[in-house]
This record gives structure tokens, sequence and C-alpha cells, in this order.
């Protein structure tokens, strides 16, 4: 459903809310491991889930690395998709048609309807602590 890269998105986020603090930061060796990621792909997502520190925080220097706060862990996973710009993956056709809306459906389009707001409210009401907390 997702690419390579969001779904290692999704594995690193998860693996941070749960291993990294603001006292103990995971370096990007630490977490590519812990997510079974290349260490430059791993580098690279990072930087987008970093930008703006507005899901994972991070802080350079010896002591540096990778975490999440507490208000980040709160924020609904959605927030992740927004981040690696696959949101919309929640909003497209099934078939990947342009044209398909309620008045020019796609054979898919009234049965996925009701699959494709349940998954826009699963990604919106769990947080990536729930997540953190369940695995």
């Amino acid at each position: 459903m997702f690419s390579k890269a969001t779904e290692y998105a999704l594995r690193a986020t998860i693996y941070i809310a749960q291993k990294g603090s603001a006292d103990h930061k995971l370096s990007i060796t630490e977490v590519a491991t812990g997510i079974n990621s290349p260490k430059s792909f791993t580098a690279k997502i990072l930087q987008q889930l970093t930008a703006e520190n507005k899901i994972i925080s991070s802080a350079r220097g010896p002591n540096g690395g990778f975490y999440m706060t507490e208000k980040a862990k709160k924020l609904p996973v959605r927030s992740i998709l927004e981040a690696m710009n696959e949101d919309e993956i929640l909003e497209k056709c099934a078939l990947g048609l342009k044209k398909c809306s309620e008045v020019n459906p796609c054979p898919m389009h009234f049965q996925y309807k009701v699959i494709k707001h349940q998954l826009k409210e699963l990604f919106e009401k769990k947080t990536i602590g729930d997540l953190a907390d369940a695995l």
C-alpha cells in the first residue's frame, strides 16, 4: 500500500518512540539496525521526519542522536504519511484514476469508499505512541 520509504519511516518512528528519549538518543546506526534498513536510506528518511522537529527530534554532537518528545508521540500516525508526502494515498481512487468521483465512479468506487473512510479514521485516530506501546 505504501512505498518502501514510508514503510521504513513508520518503522523508524515507532522504534524511536519505543527506544529513544531526550536522555537516551539513538544513532542512525542503531535505528537502521533496529528496523533492518540500509543506513543511508534510513538517514534520508530521518531527514524528512526531523524537518522542523515535527515528528522526530534530533541533536548534534557527541551525545546527539534521534528521539521523540511526549508531544510528538501524541501525533496521529497520519502525520508520518504527511511528512513522507504519501498521505494522498488515503484520498485517491483505488484504481488510480484521476476522474473517479461520486458522479463518475470507477468500478470499485463505492465499495472502496467505505474502506478508505476506515483507513483514514485509523491513521487519524491512532497515535504514534499507541503503536509504540502496542508493539
